[in-house]
């Protein structure tokens, strides 16, 4: 049978675009690593969904306890490692190389910085194991340090595999090559070119920087659990911990700042009018990298540190708030008194923009020592960071994967409708995850809280915010439908010889809302309750 034939060698040459020069080959293939993580972590959330939810409605556990902790780390090792951050790293480097249309250098280093980044995610599986002899089939219960370091002999009296800690130097060393990497072309084109770098490089260039800074916290912490492990060196698990904590703050800006760059570039394009302000993006962007990586223990106010340090993380954190506004209004004069056109990719990257104003009130409250001590460790704190990943980070992604798909494959959409059909169930999923975790959070009740007390307050809210993941899980996989779909069927995207500007354009416009319009969904709306209202006279 010939390859051409074959509809398991033909699936594989679509989604790997193994026919396609090698900047695509390995954007795609990082992509696709970064959806199985995606996929995974969070099956992983909704396990720990599942568990709550039925707590509360039946006082039963689903999983052992070991499951559910151990789900609940690894959904954010998957989901903000595995997912996030390669997407991330993809998206700017295939956009920077058609933007900038550099000839990529040392192939190899990236190759291997792709295979090292995406193996360590397997030796922290935990859960997913051949042999269990050989791997601790829970050691993903070991958290996200809070109370580090667990694991560690003769510092915790359970013991995890080293695959554990392996997997997190290997992912270390991964990241770093992939930023390595980028810096270095961004290095040569800054020295051919005579312009200024586009808003959207700089961003990806301030991104990575970013990254390399954020994560010398864990790589150091990491690297000596690795060595106390070992029984090389001791450990300091005061120390050790707010090492590690550098990287956990840090993530948030850094997983944001792609969305921020997206805006950047998006909103002006589809709003047909330069940036208000080019120098105001320029000095934003760089008082993200001054500010962000300088405040990684305000969410540590209740460990014992000096007054003095604490009053300094919260100064700093209200610091970063000058850049957002300064984007915020920047963006917000660009577009005033444009006319809106909706589009998946224009709808998207709206709701970026508005999410990323509503979840960044709930991150200056945490900011304050005085709330702080109040909502502590409680779900109010996820509560912020769902929603900032939900309503900013995530859609923002969205925008660009509906472009950058048919850029990159050639490939239009298969369907526009189910794109709007995932966009709506998305929103609605995602707003009642945050709306419920942030009444656990005010209503006191602490992170991964496994069992609770059986009472409206704790009850009702866990069971909103489990019903909402599955309802935006499921939209989420109607796009993933499309997209597979869309890369075995979808027509062509007719984007042949245009630039990368009016490539997006065009595929933007291709994306539009063909449903009835809201006057006409509100009169068969109001003219439907009218004859309700009359059959029951």
């Amino acid at each position: 049978m010939s390859s051409k034939s074959n509809p398991l060698v033909t699936l594989i040459n679509a989604v790997f675009q193994l026919d396609k020069d090698w900047v695509s080959r390995v954007s795609m293939a990082m992509i696709v690593m970064s959806l199985i993580w995606g996929i995974l972590g969070i099956i992983d959330a909704l396990m720990a969904r599942i568990q709550e939810m039925v707590w509360g409605l039946s006082q039963t556990l689903v999983f052992t306890s070991q499951e559910y902790y151990g789900g609940i780390t690894l959904h954010g090792v998957r989901d903000l490692f595995g997912f996030a951050v390669q997407l991330e790293v993809a998206i700017f480097i295939f956009l920077s190389y058609k933007l900038l249309n550099f000839q990529p250098r040392a192939k190899w280093f990236l190759n291997i910085g792709f295979i090292l980044f995406n193996i360590a995610f397997m030796l922290m599986e935990g859960p997913i194991v051949a042999f269990p002899t050989f791997n601790d089939n829970y050691f993903g219960a070991t958290g996200w340090y809070y109370l580090n370091p667990l694991g560690i002999p003769n510092y915790s009296e359970y013991v995890v595999s080293p695959l554990w800690y392996i997997g997190y130097e290997l992912m270390d060393i991964g990241v770093y090559i992939y930023v390595i990497w980028l810096i270095y072309h961004y290095y040569f084109v800054s020295r051919n070119m005579k312009e200024k770098l586009p808003i959207f490089a700089v961003f990806a260039l301030m991104t990575s920087l970013m990254i390399a800074i954020g994560w010398s916290g864990e790589t150091a912490a990491n690297t000596w659990d690795i060595l106390a492990y070992f029984g090389l060196v001791g450990l300091d698990p005061i120390a050790n911990q707010i090492a590690f904590w550098i990287l956990g703050h840090s993530i948030v800006y850094i997983v944001w700042m792609p969305a921020v760059a997206s805006m950047y570039y998006l909103i002006p394009l589809l709003a047909g009018k330069p940036l208000y302000s080019d120098k105001m993006g320029r000095v934003a962007a760089l008082l993200y990298l001054i500010f962000s990586n300088n405040v990684p223990i305000h969410h540590l106010y209740m460990v014992d540190l000096p007054v003095s340090v604490k009053i300094m993380q919260e100064v700093l954190t209200y610091a970063v708030v000058v850049p957002s506004m300064m984007t915020f209004f920047n963006l917000w004069a660009t577009v005033k008194g444009a006319q809106f056109k909706p589009n998946l990719t224009s709808v998207w990257i709206s709701i970026s923009f508005a999410g990323a104003i509503a979840a960044g009130v709930t991150g200056i409250a945490n900011a304050n020592i005085s709330f702080d001590s109040i909502i502590h460790n409680s779900m109010w704190v996820p509560g912020h960071f769902h929603a900032m990943i939900f309503w900013s980070i995530v859609p923002a992604g969205f925008a660009t994967l509906y472009y950058m798909v048919p850029l990159l494959t050639g490939r239009m959409w298969y369907s526009t409708k189910l794109g709007w059909i995932h966009m709506v169930g998305y929103m609605i999923g995602t707003a009642m995850v945050v709306v419920g975790f942030d009444a656990l959070g005010l209503a006191g009740l602490i992170r991964r809280a496994e069992i609770y007390p059986i009472i409206p307050a704790y009850v009702t809210p866990e069971v909103v915010a489990s019903v909402g993941a599955m309802i935006a899980d499921f939209a989420t996989l109607i796009w993933l439908g499309n997209l597979v779909i869309t890369l075995l069927k979808g027509r062509s995207a007719n984007v042949e010889g245009l630039s990368v500007s009016d490539t997006v354009t065009t595929i933007a416009m291709q994306l539009g809302y063909e449903g009835p319009s809201l006057n006409e969904i509100s009169n068969k709306l109001t003219t439907a309750i009218s004859r309700i209202v009359k059959i029951k006279a």
